[in-house]
């Protein structure tokens, strides 16, 4: 997963929503849906709030466009093909055979309309079934899991997190032609070398594996597995656990449980470290250090009474670690480790990476939050436009509006909080909307 730091964005681009559980509800065994995001080289949305899908207007255009450029371009896919060495019968059978797949173009350019609240994400997945599923799977998978442990340097617990978030503990991988999809994308011009480059390597697998296109199915973007790994992944990171001579992340949870670990590793896992926690805030606490570009010793949290979830003092350990408000000050807080920073090289949300944590230390035997997430209501892009338009009105700069709450726009709407003497958390609540003269 590209690596991104940074505060907590409303409507940042969507590079794409490639796993089962970056943008859709998925079936679960126990009515528990898998809606988060996967193990790839394209982030499922970089602004850690999730989105909920519109289509756009020309999107029935855009299918028929590329539908007709598809017979084309599985031309050019086979000459890239001999290129990159494979071989006459995948070129002239299995490309030559690819299908055009309209579904994935409309699922590829639905556009975030409106925002997903921390609550909504976060209670459809740390569940009270995942936390039981993902303790019952601490006991049946043990031995494995404390090899992996001491080899990788990655507790149980987190790789069974990953592993519920994605495919909901190997329950639903996928059922869409890997290949079709990939070659679909690549056939998209918007994307086309990132995908490409994907389908080569799918078909690499392919070959090297020998795997038939039944196995090879997945997200309508091409990630595969219990984990789901794109292919550049799975090619650079997947791991033969059980010894069959083979890396199958499909049909072998030895294999799809060792390569989360290996790839945690790679992303920069530090061992014997958390992931974060949950903390509580003073009640004059001044908001001056937010997100990741902030980041304070954990002793000068604690100079800034700062505390463990449970009053306790934090631990004296010479870390750095960075303030995230999910839902603003009403909501839970947390500081996040060098290991919340890996996970979001994984998965570039910070929903996401708080959802990975909690559920790991869930599984461990932890509690529940001790502040629950509030209800909040969702904001459109428009509505978001119209924040920074009034607060570039009211002298607060922000940049042109675009519906997309960075950087910038936090600065400006903590100055503009600060100078009505509320709150200054940088959160677009009601109560910011209604100070500057706007409804919800």
């Amino acid at each position: 997963m590209i690596k991104i730091k940074g505060l907590t964005y409303l409507f940042a681009s969507i590079a794409a929503c490639v796993s089962l559980s970056a943008c859709s509800s998925v079936p679960a065994a126990s009515a528990s849906s898998n809606t988060s995001a996967s193990a790839n080289a394209v982030s499922s949305n970089a602004s850690g709030i999730a989105a909920e899908a519109n289509p756009m207007p020309d999107i029935s255009a855009s299918v028929q466009a590329n539908a007709e450029a598809f017979p084309s371009c599985v031309t050019g896919l086979q000459a890239r093909a001999r290129t990159e060495g494979l071989s006459e019968a995948t070129i002239n059978s299995t490309i030559a055979n690819l299908k055009f797949v309209p579904r994935v173009i409309e699922l590829d350019q639905q556009q975030p309309e409106f925002s997903q609240t921390f609550d909504n994400y976060f209670s459809k997945r740390a569940t009270e079934w995942r936390v039981n599923e993902g303790r019952r799977l601490l006991k049946k998978h043990s031995v494995l899991l404390n090899q992996l442990a001491k080899e990788y340097g990655v507790p149980p617990q987190y790789i069974l997190s990953f592993w519920g978030l994605e495919t909901n503990y190997g329950s639903y991988k996928g059922k869409m032609s890997v290949l079709n999809s990939l070659a679909t994308l690549a056939c998209e011009p918007r994307r086309s070398n990132y995908f490409t480059i994907e389908l080569m390597q799918a078909l690499k697998l392919k070959e090297k594996y020998q795997f038939d296109d039944d196995t090879m199915v997945g997200s309508w973007a091409g990630a595969m597995g219990h984990t789901q790994f794109m292919p550049s992944a799975y090619a650079k990171y997947a791991v033969d656990g059980d010894g069959d001579g083979k890396a199958d992340l499909w049909n072998s949870t030895t294999d799809a449980l060792t390569s989360a670990a290996n790839f945690l590793q790679h992303l920069g896992w530090q061992r014997n470290e958390r992931w974060g926690r949950e903390v509580l805030l003073p009640k004059d606490f001044s908001y001056s250090h937010l997100g990741a570009k902030q980041p304070l010793a954990l002793s000068e949290w604690a100079a800034l009474n700062v505390t463990q979830a449970n009053g306790q003092p934090l631990p004296a350990v010479d870390i750095q670690a960075a303030l995230y408000l999910p839902a603003g000050h009403t909501g839970p807080a947390f500081l996040g480790y060098e290991n919340f920073n890996v996970i979001m090289r994984w998965n570039r949300s910070e929903y996401y990476a708080i959802t990975v944590g909690h559920l790991a230390d869930r599984i461990n035997g932890g509690l529940p939050l001790t502040v629950s997430p509030p209800e909040q209501p969702r904001l459109s892009r428009e509505q978001v436009k119209q924040l920074q338009a009034k607060l570039n009105e009211a002298g607060f700069d922000v940049g042109k509006p675009d519906g997309v709450l960075g950087r910038n726009s936090v600065a400006g709407l903590q100055a503009f909080q600060r100078s009505k003497q509320m709150i200054a958390d940088g959160f677009p609540s009601p109560e910011v909307f209604t100070a500057l003269g706007l409804s919800l």
